[in-house]
């Protein structure tokens, strides 16, 4: 092990694991130190910040509040630096890993670039809320997160094509975990007559059965991923507001031409 660094205080090598027996981890930690109490204003003072996997640190005798970070996986214990040999401190994250895949319902896979992930706690606040843990997550990396259920919801595109599910994380495990959407891609079209040019300065609004406001945009051609289900669109170009109703399959592409004349 390398020499500590000169100076005065208790050399003290800090490890991490991601379950207990496990092997030490071995890259992607970050290490603070700070100190054990809040100042008067409540927080607690950096002492240290260090990004190597097993830090060795020279601190004076004393207690310390420690936090060893792996992705969104975290660990915060209090040590207590005795003046002597050297100490070895062990953290166990108890963490694992989460990988999220987005399918079409009919098995056909989706690009990880059209879709995002929020990544909510399972435990819920005083008013029923759940905390959340990541958002607009696009990668279909692995997710370093602390044992335990998450609510994952994903969104296909930028509508309504939205799927929920809870998944289990375990530590020292890597959950691979498919979501499923029922969707369909559907680009608008406004003519003034059948198979016509597409007119420009068009606003148009998506509606469901209800008559919510699904999605609104603008432009000649707008794309816009929607779940599957009927709906009804508006389109509004110079004083007039045309309209057509149209429904929307699993892995569907469509194109919806409003007519002007109609």
């Amino acid at each position: 092990s390398p020499a500590a660094p000169s100076g005065e205080g208790t050399a003290v090598r800090f490890h991490a694991l991601l379950v207990r027996g496990g092997a030490p981890v071995t890259s992607g930690l970050v290490w603070r130190v700070y100190e054990p109490r809040p100042g008067p204003d409540g927080r607690y003072r950096l002492l240290a910040t260090h990004k190597s996997a097993t830090p060795l640190l020279r601190l004076a005798p004393g207690d310390y509040l420690v936090v060893a970070t792996l992705g969104r996986a975290y660990v915060v214990r209090k040590i207590t630096v005795r003046a002597g040999p050297a100490m070895q401190e062990e953290f166990v994250l108890n963490a694992g890993g989460l990988r999220l895949r987005a399918m079409m319902a009919n098995g056909d896979p989706i690009p990880a670039r059209n879709v995002t992930y929020d990544i909510y706690s399972d435990e819920r606040d005083q008013f029923g809320k759940r905390k959340k843990v990541l958002s607009g997550l696009r990668s279909s990396g692995v997710i370093r997160l602390n044992s335990g259920i998450y609510h994952v919801v994903s969104t296909y595109g930028d509508a309504n094509a939205v799927v929920e599910a809870d998944v289990t994380v375990e530590a020292g495990k890597l959950t691979e975990a498919s979501v499923y959407h029922a969707a369909g891609r559907v680009t608008f079209k406004l003519v003034a007559r059948p198979g016509g040019e597409a007119l420009a300065d068009t606003k148009w609004r998506v509606l469901d059965p209800a008559g919510r406001v699904v999605k609104e945009s603008a432009g000649a051609l707008p794309t816009h991923i929607l779940a599957a289900g009927r709906y009804r669109v508006l389109a509004h170009h110079g004083d007039g507001t045309f309209r057509r109703s149209f429904a929307v399959g699993i892995g569907e592409a469509r194109e919806i031409e409003v007519v002007t004349g109609e």
